[in-house]
């Protein structure tokens, strides 16, 4: 194969662009080790300082520490044991003990809470009326939890319910103290209802 001489506008322009180049200068893993040039010439007098480097960083480290939370009781019964006593201490001791008796009662056992609760405010608005002052309100303790079953579901709706339904308008006027019922008035199924005296 015979070598092809370069025509002059062909070398001319070849000189322009070998003009332009730098040398090829292989980098060695081994740093300077090979290195042909000096390296203080590398360095630009000129060249701006990098970037300050970052300050340490920890999640969470500027948050300021929260207090102490405290968990509220998680059951309805909790929730009211721990209710402040508003009627009288003597009297409210011995309805625990079920030594007072109710003078009326209603039993939501088996009804949902549509059916629920226009009962349960009728009963009580009806109980202040008359001139009751304790009465008893029976939920049911709801089902157990079953271990096999595949869905979660709502255990004791009304239990929880009632409480709430009893502090709520327009019942929570005619409410003096709500509290568990002692264990011969349904126990944790039943709710003592004591009821102010109506003016």
């Amino acid at each position: 194969m015979s070598k092809r001489r370069l025509k002059r506008d062909e070398l001319d322009l070849w000189n322009r662009v070998a003009k332009t180049t730098e040398r090829f200068q292989p980098r060695s893993p081994l740093g300077n080790v090979g290195r042909t040039t000096d390296p203080a010439k590398d360095t630009k007098p000129n060249s701006k300082p990098g970037p300050a480097p970052l300050p340490a960083f920890e999640i969470g480290g500027k948050a300021t520490p929260k207090p102490e939370t405290r968990i509220g009781p998680k059951t309805t019964s909790a929730r009211l044991a721990r209710d402040p006593v508003s009627m009288d201490a003597k009297a409210f001791g011995r309805m625990k003990r079920g030594k007072l008796v109710p003078e009326a009662r209603l039993d939501l056992h088996g009804m949902t809470l549509d059916q629920a609760h226009p009962q349960l405010t009728r009963f009580i608005l009806t109980s202040q009326a008359r001139g009751l002052r304790l009465v008893l309100v029976i939920t049911g303790k709801g089902d157990r939890e079953d271990p096999y079953d595949p869905m979660p579901r709502r255990r004791g709706v009304l239990k929880q319910q009632v409480p709430l339904w009893l502090r709520m308008a327009p019942v929570a006027q005619a409410v003096l103290q709500v509290s568990e019922a002692h264990i011969r008035h349904g126990g944790a199924g039943a709710y003592y209802v004591y009821l102010r005296r109506q003016r």
